[in-house]
């Protein structure tokens, strides 16, 4: 809901160390993986409740997350990268309620299952709206520079990272924010199947 918002921001506070990593030789298909690779590590912090550790962690995803597309538009950005970007975070965003289901599955796990659910929903509308908007040349005009068509809606990153950081700051109201979150997820899923009903009828180009 506020990505297109935050953008501006993140990209100025980012270019002076994107500008670095660039010059260092550092790719930005490397800086993806390393950050999926701390961001995996939030697993197994969470299901021992080094809450902390996993919130550090999920900031430093998130830092990786902002510099490889920071440095992917200083070197030469690729069809690769942008797969990478989309699909390291999508199961990102999977594990991390996942470590809150180990750290406690009585209390947690049905919870983690909805909230995983509805992450199901909204990355599916998000990829399909994708995959047919390129097959029409569609762009995002609110996000010229994305690899692949970018699909807004009411549970965007900034709104999931901010859910993120509140279970790992208050552990104990994760089944209620996971509730929640997943109920606006829902939200969204729907806002987007009908944006696609809407934005794919036309007789002409269906195949």
């Amino acid at each position: 809901m506020i990505d297109a918002r935050l953008l501006p921001l993140q990209r100025r506070l980012l270019a002076p160390l994107a500008k670095a990593l660039a010059a260092l030789g550092i790719s930005a298909d490397q800086i993806s993986l390393a950050g999926f690779a701390l961001g995996a590590l939030c697993l197994p912090a969470l299901a021992f409740h080094a809450y902390g550790l996993a919130l550090a962690l999920l900031a430093l995803n998130r830092l990786a997350d902002g510099l490889d597309g920071a440095v992917a538009r200083r070197t030469a950005p690729t069809d690769r990268g942008a797969f990478l970007d989309i699909a390291l975070d999508f199961v990102f965003y999977a594990l991390f309620p996942l470590g809150f289901a180990l750290a406690d599955p009585t209390t947690n796990a049905l919870p983690a299952a909805i909230l995983i659910a509805a992450f199901i929903g909204t990355g599916s509308s998000f990829l399909a709206f994708a995959a047919i908007a390129a097959r029409r040349g569609m762009s995002a005009a609110e996000y010229p520079q994305k690899g692949i068509y970018y699909l807004g809606g009411l549970t965007e990153g900034a709104e999931t990272i901010a859910v993120f950081t509140a279970m790992a700051l208050w552990p104990t109201a994760f089944p209620a924010l996971a509730l929640i979150y997943a109920l606006a997820c829902a939200v969204t899923t729907i806002l987007r199947w009908l944006q696609g009903w809407r934005a794919f009828t036309d007789p002409a180009k269906l195949s």
